[in-house]
């Protein structure tokens, strides 16, 4: 981790020598602008309420879970996309697909379908990196992704794709629902969307459940990528217990913000359970398309590193 801790010492030293500059969206294998004004919809969707008692659901197939879902409109906002809008951000979108690039170069080594994003504290963009990176992957062929927002303490990732914010993953973890209900296809493609639910007291006993892993384990006999976006893991929990039911994580730091002890301490929390790349966020662009580098293996880094 020692290019990590130098990356992240560099960004934080130039941000406090230099005055403040617009950033662009971008990433470092992925960096990208974070904590824009968002303002997508907040209804919910209505819909009957199961006996909780029902029996376990196992889809056949993608094409029957398509027919059984539901189908609300949503609504992307360029704000919270790199891939929509007449002015798409085109170097943020190039960044999104080297990342997915690397992502596939590690799964044709491993096992990684299940994929957990995470951060060491709040605002550092972990949601905008976990909802760009499933766009693009489900802009190349027949590729399915699931996204699932685990957080279950702030859920705002319905936020970022303008949809319904339930029923959700705490709706069928308390039983109320089943899987159909909750997993929503709202945009043509492949790209399926599970939403954080109705607040709960107790998220952590919920994400503990065997039902967690059930329904992880099953979309992943379906969707080529499950994309979850959990809570930071400083706070909480709530992130290492979900990264023992995935095959890998994918840790997001905020360049010139986080602070490099905090960051290297919380991600080392994670080198035995797959930790499997370090995504800088939030790093300018021209200081960023030719000056990053890469490691491999069991603790792949994408660190962007200013000169």
């Amino acid at each position: 981790m020692s290019r990590i801790h130098e990356a992240l010492k560099k960004a934080a030293q130039d941000k406090a020598t230099q005055p403040p500059r617009v950033v662009t969206a971008d990433l470092v294998e992925g960096a990208a602008e974070i904590n824009r004004p968002i303002g997508p919809p907040e209804d919910v969707m209505r819909v009957p309420v199961i006996d909780p008692r029902f029996k376990e659901t196992r889809f056949l197939n993608y094409e029957e879970l398509l027919k059984r879902c539901s189908h609300p409109q949503w609504t992307l906002d360029a704000r919270n996309s790199v891939f929509v809008g007449d002015d798409s951000d085109r170097i943020g979108a190039e960044r999104f697909r080297t990342l997915r690039s690397r992502l596939y170069q590690i799964a044709g080594t491993q096992q990684l379908k299940k994929l957990l994003v995470t951060s060491s504290i709040p605002a550092e963009g972990k949601t905008f990196v976990a909802s760009n990176l499933a766009q693009s992957i489900v802009r190349q062929p027949d590729r399915r992704v699931l996204l699932i927002d685990a957080d279950l303490r702030a859920s705002r990732l319905h936020q970022s794709l303008g949809a319904p914010s339930g029923p959700g993953l705490t709706d069928y973890l308390r039983g109320e629902v089943d899987e159909y209900a909750v997993i929503q296809n709202g945009l043509e493609g492949n790209l399926c969307f599970i939403p954080g639910g109705q607040p709960v007291s107790n998220p952590s006993e919920l994400l503990l459940r065997d039902k967690m892993k059930h329904l992880l384990d099953a979309m992943s006999e379906i969707f080529d990528w499950v994309i979850l976006d959990s809570p930071p893991a400083l706070p909480v929990h709530d992130a290492c217990m979900l990264a023992d039911i995935c095959d890998g994580v994918l840790f997001v730091v905020r360049a010139g913000s986080t602070d490099s002890e905090i960051a290297q301490r919380v991600s080392a929390e994670f080198r035995d359970k797959n930790l499997v790349g370090v995504v800088l966020n939030r790093v300018d662009s021209a200081d960023t398309y030719n000056n990053y580098y890469y490691g491999y293996g069991s603790e792949a880094e994408a660190v962007g590193a200013k000169k």
